[in-house]
């Protein structure tokens, strides 16, 4: 096969094949009617999903790679910044034909990415200070697993469970052991026993304690069998079998402490989203987080023209004319208001000159610099509203 996975390449990134066709339709209009005038556009969210109050900006740079190769000029809040509705993130200046076709993939990559970064700090926010590692990467297409990694770790997860993501982080992969190779053995201590032989010793030794018996037992039995080398037992339980998944930690933990264990870690996963995260609070001491922050919804990104030949102008619904985010850091207070007004006292602009035909304005933070930079933003907020099923 020339094309064994349906993923577009950097070069069709590059040449526009994956914009709108409605976008090469308009420019073959604008190209013949000798239309060429410069605009401003700007990238906002009208609306979050699931009523969340906030969001956290991710994608940029993959947004600012793609735009400089372009001979525009772009201003953005910097990536990782906590916003709100309405609130402008980046806004280009040029030509409209010079980034027309990128518009696509412009938004595809805030889009996605700010989806997952917003999902993992939310599953932070709920979290605390106990470690979130992402284990979603079997629920997307694997040729996106290091752009989900990346975000999730970005948004606030601690590490990512696969070989790619871990590489592009410049961390280590973190992960346990799976059902299958439990099966393989056929019993829950004899696997425990031989990945103690066989695996690193600086690797933690977790164990999966819900393949073949109650989990209260299984976790005693790897307790014994392993003693001080074993760091955690993880609970993976089926939906089906789960119950009150809350009492079911509970009593493990319970049984543990009487045996002496108490330095065992309880790790869960397994349909764990922000919301069974602050349910287990009290009993886990760990989360492997995966679907939810994966498939994260997406934020509804929209690119709008709101400057053409330095006059205000916008399609219905949108407010015309550049604008900029101040904030302030001491109250927390933030303004949206014309570029051209100047800041209040105290304030200070959050969208700020990132590149300009091509030479960036300021150095570009790694993923250990945005990470750090979520969450001291995050560090003191709480989880506003109830899930779907809390709320029944």
């Amino acid at each position: 096969m020339d094309k064994p996975f349906h993923i577009a390449t950097v070069k069709e990134i590059l040449e526009g094949k994956v914009t709108d066709i409605y976008f090469t339709r308009a420019l073959s209009v604008l190209n013949a009617k000798n239309i060429r005038k410069s605009v401003k556009a700007e990238f906002i969210v009208k609306r979050f999903p699931r009523n969340y109050p906030w969001a956290v900006l991710s994608g940029l740079d993959e947004a600012l790679a793609l735009l400089s190769t372009l001979p525009v000029k772009v201003k953005a809040m910097p990536e990782g910044t906590v916003f709100y509705q309405n609130e402008p993130v980046m806004t280009i200046e040029g030509l409209y034909q010079d980034f027309a076709i990128h518009e696509t993939a412009i938004l595809g990559f805030l889009c996605q990415a700010s989806g997952i970064a917003t999902k993992a700090a939310r599953t932070r926010v709920a979290a605390g200070d106990k470690p979130v590692i992402h284990f979603g990467a079997r629920r997307m297409h694997p040729a996106i697993t290091p752009m989900i990694d990346r975000n999730a770790y970005v948004g606030g997860c601690d590490g990512v469970a696969t070989l790619a993501g871990a590489e592009e982080l410049g961390i280590k992969a973190t992960g346990t052991m799976p059902h299958s190779m439990i099966l393989l053995f056929g019993d829950t201590v004899e696997a425990a026993k031989a990945f103690d032989e066989v695996i690193d010793p600086l690797v933690q030794r977790t164990v999966l304690i819900d393949t073949f018996h109650d989990e209260k037992f299984e976790s005693i039995q790897v307790a014994e069998a392993l003693g001080e080398k074993l760091f955690a037992v993880r609970l993976d339980t089926p939906g089906s079998r789960r119950g009150d998944f809350y009492s079911i930690c509970k009593e493990v933990r319970w049984e543990l402490d009487i045996r002496g264990f108490k330095s065992v870690k309880i790790l869960v996963s397994g349909g764990v989203d922000e919301f069974s995260v602050r349910k287990l609070d009290e009993v886990v001491d760990a989360y492997g987080v995966g679907t939810s922050i994966s498939s994260a919804p997406v934020l509804d990104f929209a690119m709008d023209i709101i400057e053409i030949e330095g006059k205000p102008v916008s399609k219905r619904g949108k407010f015309s004319g550049e604008k900029q985010v101040y904030f302030n850091r001491k109250t927390g207070e933030r303004n949206i208001v014309l570029a051209s007004q100047k800041a209040a006292k105290g304030f200070e602009p959050l969208l700020k000159p990132v590149l300009d035909h091509g030479k960036f304005a300021r150095r570009q933070p790694s993923a250990n610099e945005i990470r750090a930079y979520v969450l001291k933003q995050i560090k003191d907020y709480k989880l506003e509203i109830e899930s779907e099923t809390e709320r029944k």
